[in-house]
């Protein structure tokens, strides 16, 4: 099981909670990131959170024991297998099995019906929307949010700011040298090392490449020769298999720089740049400057929305929904009520643990939009969100 995802040593892999910690080694050579909502019999760290009285605690009635498969993307996975632990704790008779093995990996294994429900760092598109059977189809869940930060590995750096230009001529190749005059203009003051600069990127389809290259395109001109999406072909640098595995190459390699999601910084102790957004600002990422963001592209409808370069004083220039890929029509009525019992957990308990992992608590009115869209999987469960 993972959890925090702090990686305490990169050759091994710890299961237990108050060791919080992942499996770099795994990562960094591309296997895939797999948890079991089932707690280990040693397991005694993390208890559930507030498992009595709970909607899902009281509603949830099941005859046999039922198993729920999962995949998707590296960006929520600590936060996802937390709630599927506790709610576990709660329904003994339900394990959910998440495997982290990328935005683009989930929305295929979905597509193809391997899984019984994906994940995405992005809403997938109508052509991937339009390759889920028909008698399956698929309801785009935003179940939590964050930021994308630029971690670095510089010692005697504790604080760096970044430049928009900056920091696209970095992953474009152009400024290769950690004390370029560029780097050394905003960070006045600032002692930077005469250090090749080592940009570290995803080997896989990642929704958080997505969401990086579309900001980058968003704000420079040169980098849209280089293109968007889960995968592009990278002008630099070096790969690696999931947020796991870039974080882990941060921590290895002394003068690299990478994106990851916040979380795994934080929880990892990656020191992160503080990014000019579009209002001119050096912004870090913070619960409040992620909200700031959120709030200029307000959730249409169909629940998908692309925030590629924000505006506001305050805003954190690179943030993200992410979504749970669930189908609309299950043929398990058992699964049905699991997986609407499990969302409602997510939107409702799940939410209180979201901040201290370095996510962004979903507000009110999103809760209650994505309650409504996934209250249909089954007849026989009502999903409640108390205001």
């Amino acid at each position: 099981m993972l959890f925090r995802l702090n990686l305490i040593n990169p050759n091994r892999v710890t299961t237990a909670i108050s060791a919080v910690a992942i499996a770099l080694s795994l990562a960094a050579c591309g296997g895939d990131s797999t948890t079991s909502s089932n707690p280990s019999p040693g397991d005694t760290a993390a208890s559930p959170v507030a498992a009595t009285g709970t909607a899902a605690n009281n509603k949830l009635t099941l005859a046999s024991d039922v198993a729920i498969t999962a995949a998707g993307a590296s960006f929520p996975a600590p936060l996802y297998q937390r709630w599927f632990q506790d709610f576990n704790k709660i329904h003994p008779k339900v394990q959910i099995n998440y495997q982290s093995v990328g935005s683009g990996a989930g929305v295929e294994q979905f597509t193809k019906g391997t899984v019984d429900f994906g994940a995405s760092d992005t809403g997938m598109t109508d052509e991937e929307i339009g390759k889920v059977p028909a008698d399956k189809g698929v309801l785009l869940l935003p179940m939590t949010a964050g930021s994308i930060v630029i971690g670095y590995n510089l010692p005697e750096v504790p604080e760096l700011k970044l430049p928009r230009d900056v920091y696209t001529e970095i992953f474009l190749g152009k400024i290769t040298k950690w004390n370029d005059p560029k780097i050394a203009a905003a960070n006045p003051g600032v002692t930077l090392p005469d250090q090749n600069i080592t940009v570290v990127h995803r080997s896989d389809g990642s929704g958080t490449t997505a969401i990086f290259t579309k900001h980058l395109s968003a704000i420079s001109p040169d980098w849209k020769a280089v293109g968007e999406g889960k995968t592009v072909q990278w002008p630099v640098g070096v790969g690696a298999k999931g947020n796991e595995g870039i974080t882990s190459q941060l921590q290895q390699i002394a003068g690299s720089i990478g994106y990851i999601e916040y979380g795994y910084a934080k929880n990892n102790n990656v020191k992160f740049a503080s990014l000019q957004n579009k209002a001119g600002t050096f912004v870090v990422p913070t619960d409040d400057s992620a909200s700031q963001a959120l709030a200029t592209a307000p959730l249409p409808e169909n629940l998908r929305t692309f925030i590629e370069d924000p505006e506001g004083a305050q805003s954190y220039p690179i943030v993200t929904y992410t979504w749970m890929l669930v189908p609309k029509k299950v043929a398990d009525p058992n699964k049905a009520k699991v997986i609407e019992a499990m969302v409602e957990y997510g939107l409702t308990e799940g939410q209180k643990v979201s901040a201290e992992l370095g996510y962004v608590p979903l507000p009110q009115n999103v809760r209650e939009k994505v309650a409504l869209a996934a209250d249909g999987i089954s007849p026989d469960y009502k999903i409640e969100v108390a205001k």
